[in-house]
């Protein structure tokens, strides 16, 4: 799929996570109190919302140094073909390039996965969560709890997109490749994917906590001292 634009689909997904912030936000106006699991929620559903907004972008992952996608290991491994074409910088880039524009198809997919985790999850010692030294706490908790959850998901995606790559490398790469099948390159992808997701969203959080009255968020501004 193109990326010059943003499709509607993922206008979509985006304005549904949104539609979320916005609505709890409206009921905290109604209803100002909130409970530290409130405000644990809250802060990853701005997180996670900032985070996807910058990831389904058109070169949301490449040119994105904290989400951008390494080669697989496997690939890494390799001699023969795969050693003339990791060795030249332009062939490396172009095959780097073109897993990360996969994972902007996989990411769509993974969006309303972490955002049904958001809502649904049981947040243990919020307290903790709040006030401990990791900027990222919060993050990381969630990435504990949702496990290999997002991987499942974004493993077909990306074996779907190795098979129809139009960027001969790819294909080249594919066929270099002995005793290792599609679903292997598009399982490592995928757990890249994975971390570079929460990686993201770890970002924002961070992001939030140094600064929460950037979300003119009441819970989040309430739940960080900010009067």
């Amino acid at each position: 799929m193109s990326q010059l634009q943003v499709s509607p689909n993922r206008r979509a997904v985006l304005g549904g996570m949104t539609s979320l912030a916005v609505l709890s936000l409206a009921g905290c106006a109604t209803f100002p109190a909130f409970t530290l699991e409130d405000a644990v929620r809250r802060l990853l559903y701005v997180s996670t919302d900032r985070a996807f907004a910058r990831l389904l972008q058109p070169g949301g992952f490449w040119d994105d140094s904290v989400a951008r996608l390494a080669l697989p290991e496997v690939i890494g491994n390799r001699g023969g073909i795969m050693q003339r074409i990791l060795t030249g910088p332009i062939f490396r880039e172009r095959l780097q390039r073109a897993f990360n524009d996969m994972a902007y198809d996989a990411a769509e997919r993974a969006a309303p996965a972490v955002t049904d985790a958001v809502r649904t999850i049981g947040i243990r010692n919020a307290l903790a969560l709040l006030r401990g030294s990791d900027p990222m706490a919060a993050t990381n908790f969630l990435h504990q709890e949702m496990g290999t959850s997002l991987i499942a998901i974004m493993v077909p995606e990306f074996g779907d997109a190795l098979r129809v790559s139009r960027e001969p490398l790819v294909g080249e790469v594919l066929a270099a490749l002995t005793g290792v099948d599609v679903g292997g390159i598009a399982n490592s992808l995928a757990f890249e994917a994975d971390n570079a997701i929460f990686r993201a969203i770890g970002r924002e959080e961070a992001a939030i906590r140094a600064d929460p009255r950037s979300t003119n968020d009441p819970v989040l501004m309430g739940a960080f001292g900010i009067k």
